[in-house]
C-alpha cells in the first residue's frame, strides 16, 4: 500500500540515513523533531523554540543537539530551509526561517489522512515548486509584515503570497498589503 511505501522510504531516509550522519541519533528525538517541523511548516522558527517546546514535553535537550539534527535533516533532503530577508535593508536575517518538507508523503505517513492546515500545504507545495524554477528563495520581510516568497531566478525576482482563499476581505488585504508596500516594479503574485 502508499502508506507502507511512505513508512519505508521514511525509515531508509530519515531514521537510517540520517541517523547514520548524526552517529549516534536517537530516533524517538528525530522523529520528534521531523514532526515538529512538519507541524510547523510555513511558520517562522527557530532552534530554541524547538529546543523548548521538547523541554516542556519532559524530553531536556540542548539547541546545539537540535541544531545538529536539524543540520542532518537539510543534509539528507528531507526539508529545505528558507531563510528571511529584509526588503528594506536589503539583507539576510539569521532568525526566525521557515522549513518546507521535501515529499508531503512523509506528513501522511506520521499524521495520517487527516492533513491539516491546506494553506500550509499549498505554501509548501509552491516552495517546492519555486525552488524547481528559482535559484534563491526567501522568506521576505517589509515593515513588519511578511512575504511568503521571495524568488530569484534567471528572469529576476518575484515576490509571492500564498493563501488557500482569499474571498474574505480581510485575508485578502493581509495578503495584498505587503506587495504593496515593496517599492520596486518586479512581477507580484
Amino acid at each position: 500500500t502508499l502508506f507502507d511505501y511512505l513508512g519505508g522510504v521514511y525509515n531508509t531516509v530519515v531514521r537510517k540515513d540520517v541517523a547514520r550522519q548524526r552517529g549516534n541519533a536517537d530516533p524517538i528525538l528525530l522523529d520528534s523533531i521531523v514532526k515538529f517541523l512538519i507541524d510547523s511548516i510555513g511558520s517562522p522558527i527557530s532552534v530554541k523554540k524547538i529546543a523548548d517546546t521538547l523541554t516542556s514535553k519532559g524530553r531536556k535537550i540542548t539547541n546545539h543537539t537540535v541544531s545538529d539534527y536539524m543540520q542532518a535533516l537539510l543534509d539528507a533532503f528531507v526539508f529545505y530551509r528558507a531563510t528571511r530577508y529584509d526588503l528594506r535593508g536589503k539583507q539576510l536575517l539569521q532568525t526566525q526561517e521557515k522549513y518546507y518538507l521535501s515529499d508531503l508523503g512523509f506528513k501522511y505517513y506520521l499524521f495520517g489522512a487527516s492533513a491539516g492546515n491546506v494553506g500550509h500545504i499549498l505554501e509548501n507545495i509552491v516552495y517546492l515548486e519555486l525552488r524547481r524554477r528559482c535559484t534563491q528563495i526567501n522568506v521576505g520581510l517589509i515593515n513588519g509584515t511578511e512575504i511568503d516568497f521571495v524568488a530569484t531566478g534567471r528572469n529576476g525576482v518575484a515576490y509571492y503570497q500564498v493563501s488557500a482563499s482569499v474571498l474574505d476581505p480581510a485575508t485578502l488585504e493581509r495578503e495584498l498589503k505587503p506587495l504593496r508596500a515593496i517599492p520596486d516594479n518586479y512581477p507580484k503574485y
